[in-house]
């Protein structure tokens, strides 16, 4: 593993964005070991670690060294962004740090009523259920989406987990940079090719679909509408 220099991290082994892919046990492993012997903070950013759809969710980071490890999690996936509700677990050493800085957020906080039912809903199980429930039906969308797309010309990219699916093509990061059409419900960053020091120009790039916003009665035309558009980006590359 690569040298340190800063005084704490900010991971998400579980599902990293944009390129898909997960922490592997043995870099895991390395960095639980530097952050013991140095002190090392991390940040446990657990990213749609909720929707692996081809095995069980890897565990979390945290469970491995919870002293070094702050874990932070979110309904924004699981219920909806709108609620504003999230957790971090923190080491014992910096509760009162965090107590301290939490008047700082003022009206920032979430509704206590809110986090009541949130409670509940783990409380009697029905939070499990529905993610259980939520993650099969995106399983069964994000099947559509890689059905829906040429696989000579756009491949899946990174595990299969998450909300936005990757997908690698040259062509489809040159022709779709020209473009000024895409289709509803995908947006093009350029700017994760600069989080990720990715150059799309020398090196394979790609696309990300977000497949969860569309009603159901609205996602047949959505996948007509991608599958028209990249069609049309690759007649014209």
């Amino acid at each position: 593993m690569a040298e340190i220099d800063a005084p704490a991290v900010v991971i998400t082994p579980a599902h990293q964005y944009p390129l898909g892919v997960t922490l592997g046990p043995a870099r895991r492993a390395a960095l639980v070991r530097r952050a013991l012997e140095s002190g090392l903070l991390v940040l446990e950013d657990d990213y749609d670690g909720e929707f692996r759809f081809d095995r069980r969710p890897v565990g979390a980071l945290q469970a491995m060294a919870p002293e070094p490890v702050s874990y932070a999690g979110t309904t924004s996936k699981t219920l909806a962004p709108g609620l504003r509700l999230a957790w971090l677990v923190v080491p014992q050493r910096l509760l009162r740090e965090f107590r301290d800085a939490a008047p700082a957020l003022g009206e920032r906080h979430p509704s206590a009523i809110d986090q009541l039912v949130l409670a509940d809903l783990i409380e009697t199980g029905g939070y499990d259920r529905h993610v259980r429930r939520m993650r099969a039906s995106y399983r069964r969308r994000r099947d559509r989406v890689l059905a829906a797309v040429d696989p000579d010309l756009v491949r899946p990219g990174g595990i299969a987990a998450g909300l936005p699916s990757s997908c690698s093509s040259r062509r489809a990061v040159r022709t779709t940079r020209r473009s000024s059409e895409r289709p509803s419900g995908t947006r093009w960053r350029s700017g994760c090719w600069r989080r990720t020091g990715i150059d799309p120009v020398g090196r394979p790039g790609g696309i990300v679909v977000g497949f969860a916003a569309p009603a159901d009665h609205a996602f047949t035309p959505a996948l007509a509408a991608l599958r028209a558009t990249l069609s049309d980006l690759f007649d014209r590359a």
